[in-house]
């Protein structure tokens, strides 16, 4: 009989050997499930975060595209205005002229100061495809308004750098 108690002691203590190899695994196996359970979350918040940064980073990329192109469009509309008023002022320009006729020169000085700070707005905030043909457009409008330009007719005289600036303007809008 003291036999079978010791056999069945050591079986018994076999059994809890066993049985504490199996709660080490279930732990460990636990443990490993956190660990990686925790480590696929910190990776699905980075991703998201990323994510959520390129997409404002977007977002500030169009606002600022917009913003700038809105820019454009008012300082390339100022130069418009700029150049129609020249336009006028070279239209009514006294025949023959001298001193201030009807105070044309008081006039128009302002007038061509104002052309002339649009159009280096324009060469500062536009596309580079549109200095050449502000700078020709400003020259033609200067020369029509102080009348070095002959017998030719002002509109006749203006008509290709108009032209040429309004698409250029166009297709850097276009391109904005």
């Amino acid at each position: 009989m003291a036999d079978r108690t010791e056999k069945q002691a050591e079986q018994g203590h076999g059994r809890r050997g066993i049985t504490m190899a199996a709660d080490l695994w279930t732990s460990v196996v636990s443990l490993a499930g956190v660990a990686l359970g925790g480590g696929l979350t910190a990776l699905a918040q980075r991703a998201t975060q990323r994510s959520a940064e390129r997409v404002e980073e977007r977002r500030q990329t169009v606002a600022t595209t917009e913003s700038r192109r809105a820019e454009q469009i008012d300082v390339l509309k100022e130069f418009v205005a700029c150049a129609q008023a020249a336009e006028r002022a070279a239209y009514g320009r006294p025949d023959p002229w001298g001193d201030d006729e009807d105070g044309w020169m008081t006039e128009t000085g302002p007038v061509m100061t104002a052309l002339w700070t649009a159009s280096g707005n324009v060469t500062l905030l536009c596309d580079e495809a549109l200095r050449e043909p502000v700078r020709t457009y400003g020259h033609a409008l200067n020369a029509a308004v102080w009348r070095d330009i002959g017998d030719v007719e002002v509109n006749e005289h203006l008509e290709e750098a108009k032209t040429a600036f309004m698409n250029a303007a166009r297709a850097s809008l276009a391109g904005a």
